[in-house]
């Protein structure tokens, strides 16, 4: 079962529930003829939703070289989020709201990562709280490209997140999904149209000890959160799908996934998700060319078309909401992780 820091029922506990976030109401005096200031506006509340989506690849690069490059998490976060400009690095970048993440290693490095954003904008420790579909996701792999194995090693375990400001967002532990498996077409199967397909989790995962805890990478989690301020519920998921969904198309036994493209929303995340006003599911998914229509049936249009991983688009985020419009095509390309991060700014 996923979990967030602690435990959820201390999520919905006084420490939580009472972190509300408000922004800054208090009349500004603004001289008037009469010189009194009197009836100045009072400045109006933040109603932007800072939404990002990166596969962060365990915070570890992979150059052309065969080498890797180790990123701590500080310079990845400056790399990646941005002002209304699109813009990295200035005074205009704020505290993101979601950030959706792929390929991180588990509980250690997913508080690590979430202290090391609230400490980039003076916020307490522990502001940022973090979803993830598994805790600690058993090893897997050997080098993972790298020629350094100790580089190599911190790819061994990954996960999927999602990392929420808890001054903004409330998060009630049913509003958690269980996680859910993609899908992939197991090496000798005839794909069939997609009656080949099957759930990628044991026993149908890789088999052999090298590879066989890789299924674990490939385990979706979503959540519903709501808006402190407004009320407004906001549904995000994380996914990444296998390698193997790029030459062919796989969500599950015998199924293609929404428009063939190997995408599926879990059970518990369809629930959430129908119960959402606010909608945003970021992922790798090891395809090229999915449509930004994709999830229009659920309400959603996918943003940024530009290639995220080497010439090749694979990462995708879709949004339910007012978006604003992008000078960069919501694609940041100075992110330090070999995917390129998307953003998304929603109205609400």
């Amino acid at each position: 079962m996923p979990a967030t820091r602690g435990s959820l029922g201390r999520l919905t506990g006084a420490a939580l529930l009472t972190a509300a976030f408000t922004a800054p109401l208090a009349a500004h005096a603004s001289t008037g003829e009469d010189g009194t200031g009197a009836n100045a506006p009072a400045a109006a509340e933040d109603r932007t939703l800072r939404v990002y989506s990166n596969n962060i690849e365990n915070l570890v690069r992979n150059n052309s070289d065969g080498s890797c490059t180790r990123v701590s998490g500080p310079d990845h976060l400056s790399s990646l989020l941005v002002d209304d400009s699109g813009k990295t690095g200035t005074a205009g970048v704020k505290a993101p709201d979601l950030l959706i993440v792929q390929q991180i290693r588990g509980r250690g490095q997913a508080d690590a990562y979430a202290d090391q954003l609230s400490a980039k904008f003076g916020l307490p420790k522990g502001t940022y709280k973090t979803v993830l579909a598994n805790e600690d996701p058993e090893e897997w792999g050997g080098s993972h490209h790298c020629s350094s194995q100790d580089l190599g090693n911190l790819k061994k375990k990954q996960t999927n997140g999602i990392l929420y400001n808890s001054q903004r967002l409330s998060l009630a532990s049913g509003d958690v999904a269980d996680y859910w498996s993609a899908g992939w077409l197991k090496p000798g199967t005839s794909y069939a149209d997609g009656q080949g397909c099957t759930l990628y989790k044991p026993p149908n995962a890789d088999e052999g000890a090298t590879n066989a805890h890789k299924w674990r990478r490939t385990s979706a989690i979503a959540a519903r959160f709501t808006v402190k301020t407004t009320g407004t519920s906001v549904f995000a998921a994380t996914m990444h799908l296998p390698q193997e969904n790029s030459a062919h198309a796989c969500a599950g036994d015998k199924d293609k996934g929404i428009g063939s493209t190997g995408i599926h929303l879990g059970t518990d995340a369809t629930r959430l998700m129908n119960a959402s006003t606010l909608r945003v599911v970021g992922m790798d998914a090891n395809r090229s060319g999915i449509p930004a229509g994709t999830l229009s049936a659920q309400g959603m249009t996918g943003y940024g078309a530009k290639p995220t991983h080497g010439t090749r688009k694979i990462d995708y985020l879709f949004v339910r909401g007012t978006v604003a419009p992008s000078p960069v095509d919501h694609t940041v390309n100075s992110t330090k992780s070999n995917h390129l991060g998307l953003y998304a700014m929603l109205s609400y």
